[in-house]
């Protein structure tokens, strides 16, 4: 017995060395769409059937909002602290002056679905969505006015990366781009006839598409041409985001987190801990990150999504928590000199099933155990630089 438990623990602490993304309980198990943070502790997620979902502590908690419909919502963004919007099935604009206190409804003028909403500031802003659908408002979602775009294809994804720039992608490769703050759209030609799902640039030129059969491109001259990169997948990419010009991370079906550290160049997969698929990815500063998709899924990183699955030397910084009295009935204290002051614990049964989670910020914590069945549990304590787990006995 004590031969098996040491192979499951170690072969536990390969799993944890190499699985830097850390789930999160939503509240709910909707499909969530789309998440955004307007600082460090505070963001929002929407999803189906008007779900929104709230943080004031960096994603440790999450508050369900009541957005006052029920539409699918696939999309939010907050161009400042207090003012958010989302965007769903038929043609629903909701909108926030009060941090997500109360939301009220926007006419959009259309009942056609919207994927996507962008604000450049506080007044200009932009939402896309099927049939070729692109309104714009310069009044702060007071009115909003339907461009034409000459095309009937699916649009998934708008980025303006300045105030008269502006970027949309969609179904069957398309790829369009203003240069007037959306007056007026120019098709350009991607290469590909796969569906595009999510655009991202780090600057005016340097953009990034992702979509369908593990399709990323690449444009160095504002989308005139675009280079296919090999993602090493063929799982469709939802949602591509770029914390620095360098770093980027696109998530997917079937659980698929990809990092590249070089500007696109290579991409490598990350284990996300989860089958479930990912529909967007948003990331607070260069390691810590949010993504989210079926089931009410949210998971988080701190270090970057810590190291690819092509096993790198990650093992040799995971260390063995020290943890008395063990066995407990009652509490336990941790304790570890190798994490840095804000760090995050989580523990779990054997079957990896996260039982309590929380950021910590001392060297010794004391946990209670009262409400734990007796039997094994696991322990595990990340920061951006470090793992160390550990086995509590609860008796």
């Amino acid at each position: 017995m004590k031969t098996v438990f040491t192979f499951i623990f170690l072969s536990l602490i390969s799993v944890l060395a190499f699985s830097q993304w850390t789930s999160f309980p939503s509240g709910t198990t909707n499909q969530l769409n789309s998440v955004y943070f307007t600082n460090a502790d505070t963001g929002y997620v929407v999803g189906n059937n008007g779900t929104i979902l709230i943080t004031i502590n960096a994603g440790t908690n999450w508050i369900v909002d009541s957005s006052g419909v029920t539409n699918n919502l696939f999309s939010v963004y907050y161009p400042d602290a207090d003012t958010g919007y989302a965007v769903g099935n038929g043609g629903i604009i909701i909108k926030t002056i009060n941090a997500g206190i109360i939301w009220t409804v926007d006419t959009s003028g259309i009942l056609n679905r919207l994927n996507s909403v962008f604000f450049h500031n506080g007044s200009a802003g932009y939402a896309v969505g099927s049939s070729g659908t692109i309104i714009i408002t310069i009044d702060g979602g007071t009115t909003w006015t339907l461009i034409s775009t000459g095309i009937s294809n699916s649009l998934f994804s708008v980025y303006f990366p300045n105030a008269t720039m502006g970027y949309v992608v969609g179904s069957s490769g398309t790829f369009l781009r203003t240069l007037n703050g959306g007056t007026t759209w120019t098709a350009f030609p991607t290469g590909t006839t796969y569906d595009l799902h999510s655009v991202y640039f780090t600057d005016n030129n340097t953009g990034y598409v992702v979509g369908t059969n593990g399709t990323i491109l690449k444009t160095l001259n504002a989308g005139t041409t675009w280079t296919a990169e090999s993602s090493g997948t063929t799982n469709t990419l939802e949602s591509v985001y770029f914390p620095d010009a360098n770093t980027g991370y696109a998530v997917g079906i079937s659980g698929t987190i990809l990092k590249t550290n070089d500007g696109g160049t290579t991409w490598n997969s990350q284990s996300s801990g989860t089958t479930n698929s990912l529909t967007s990815v948003y990331f607070t500063d260069a390691n810590t990150g949010y993504t989210v998709g079926l089931g009410g899924t949210i998971l988080k990183t701190t270090n970057g999504g810590g190291s690819s699955t092509g096993l790198t030397d990650l093992s040799s910084k995971c260390k063995i928590l020290n943890i008395y009295p063990n066995p407990s009935s009652t509490q336990v204290t941790i304790e570890t000199s190798e994490l840095s002051p804000q760090s995050h614990l989580t523990i779990m049964n054997l079957n990896g099933q996260e039982l309590i989670a929380r950021q910590i910020s001392k060297p010794k914590t004391q946990i209670s155990v009262t409400d734990l069945t007796s039997g094994v549990y696991f322990v595990r304590m990340t920061d951006d630089r470090t793992v160390a787990v550990g086995k509590i006995i609860k008796q």
